[in-house]
């Protein structure tokens, strides 16, 4: 379409030329004494365009001629720029491929490349990001050679490159230099120079899910373990993690933080300082109960820690894994010597709902055997001992059907339970 436009107006032009041209009688008199010079108008209309024309065409030739050493002088600049960017695109490219000596060289290279184009006027706008990239990839192959002196100065340069009030962009530089260099220190086993090169970041960038792994990491490692708690907090939150993966780390925390208590007041604190969710755990809870008793502590406390998941196990059975039963089931065993009438009647009111459970049982069997109700003890005891799938509870039970069978004379009934206990069957 946009062709046969031009095609029409070209043919318009050519007509109204032939029409001016063609019937044009006018005459062009110059007189130049004694001379006189006659010529045709169109012949005039002629010598002024051809006249501009070539009076154009010499300034464009001239111009293009003395602009030939600037664009000389450009084409230089532009292939330095294009080697300065080759060698450092090299050098991450290496880095990645592992060839750290490599890596470093192409670094190297192009600072000073960078270096003689400053040093020629012809720095390039964004020369100072480029620098300090160059020196982080030099400082990143240097460690993992194991220089720590080149590093380090490669690290300086790099900080001196971005600084802390510069662009957003030397900013976001600086921000990223200080967590490498952390995660360095990680590397190098010093996580207190870690947590210094990550304390010197703004408020913003150390709430980061970057920083915080290193800060998860570095407190871990100088068992800093209140501090690891609250950032495996921060992580989880952030989605860091899987919830799975999260729950994980935030437990193993926990029960590492009960276990540096060293008396009844401090396991206290630390059992309050633990979010609801946490403290519903039935694993933190058995392990702090269970450290609790170990400590000397109040046996009502124990329980007391101990009834969420013992109202958990109750009211939903298969909610509560094995083997956590079994230690909530060895927990309150532990504690039975001074049982109170409320727990005495939460297993038996336990027991008579869910008759066939044989932790129960034991459980039921073991809070008679400490009140001294030998027969309805021996019963539980024995329904325990045959369904009992742990070991080490049916072995228990079989071994205090030993003891009963002695304390009535029944001499071969406690060989019996001795030899079933000794076998764990």
């Amino acid at each position: 379409m946009r062709a046969a436009l031009w095609l029409l107006a070209l043919f318009g032009v050519a007509v109204a030329a032939a029409l001016f041209a063609g019937n044009n009688q006018g005459t062009v008199t110059l007189y130049w004494p004694p001379y006189r010079i006659d010529l045709s108008l169109n012949m005039v209309v002629l010598l002024l365009v051809g006249g501009f024309v070539t009076v154009y065409a010499a300034l464009r030739a001239l111009a293009a001629l003395l602009e030939l050493p600037h664009q000389a002088r450009r084409w230089r600049v532009q292939q330095k720029e294009r080697a300065m960017h080759a060698a450092l695109l090299d050098a991450l490219t290496h880095m990645l491929g592992g060839r750290f000596i490599r890596s470093r060289k192409a670094a190297v290279a192009a600072l000073s490349q960078e270096s003689a184009l400053a040093a020629s006027g012809e720095g390039v706008p964004h020369g100072g990001q480029l620098r300090a990239l160059a020196h982080m990839i030099a400082a990143e192959a240097s460690h993992a050679l194991q220089d720590r002196a080149t590093r380090e100065s490669h690290l300086q340069d790099a900080l001196q490159e971005a600084p802390a009030r510069g662009t957003v962009n030397e900013q976001e530089m600086r921000e990223g230099t200080q967590m490498r260099a952390a995660r360095w220190s990680l590397d190098d086993r010093d996580p207190s120079a870690a947590l210094e090169r990550l304390a010197a970041l703004p408020q913003g960038a150390a709430r980061r899910t970057l920083a915080l792994r290193i800060k998860l990491k570095a407190t871990r490692l100088a068992r800093q373990t209140q501090e690891a708690l609250d950032t495996a907090r921060l992580l989880g939150k952030h989605r860091a993690f899987s919830p799975s993966a999260a729950q994980s780390i935030v437990r193993g925390l926990a029960t590492e933080l009960i276990n540096s208590a060293h008396d009844t007041a401090q396991l206290q604190q630390i059992w309050l300082s633990l979010e609801s969710s946490e403290r519903n755990m039935p694993e933190l809870a058995i392990h702090a109960a269970q450290r609790l008793a170990s400590l000397g502590g109040d046996a009502t406390q124990v329980r007391a820690w101990l009834l969420p998941v013992w109202d958990r196990m109750v009211g939903q059975p298969d909610a509560l894994a094995e083997h956590h039963a079994l230690k909530l089931v060895r927990a309150l065993e532990a504690g039975l010597d001074a049982l109170d009438a409320p727990w005495l009647a939460r297993i038996e009111s336990a027991h008579q709902a869910n008759p066939r459970d044989a932790r129960l049982q034991y459980l039921a069997g073991m809070a008679c055997l400490k009140r001294q109700l030998w027969g309805k003890s021996q019963q539980l005891l024995t329904q325990a001992a045959q369904q009992l799938a742990d070991s080490g509870l049916r072995a228990s039970a079989w071994r205090h059907l030993a003891e009963l069978a002695e304390q009535r004379g029944d001499e071969a009934s406690a060989a019996e339970a001795w030899k079933k206990a000794a076998l764990g069957r």
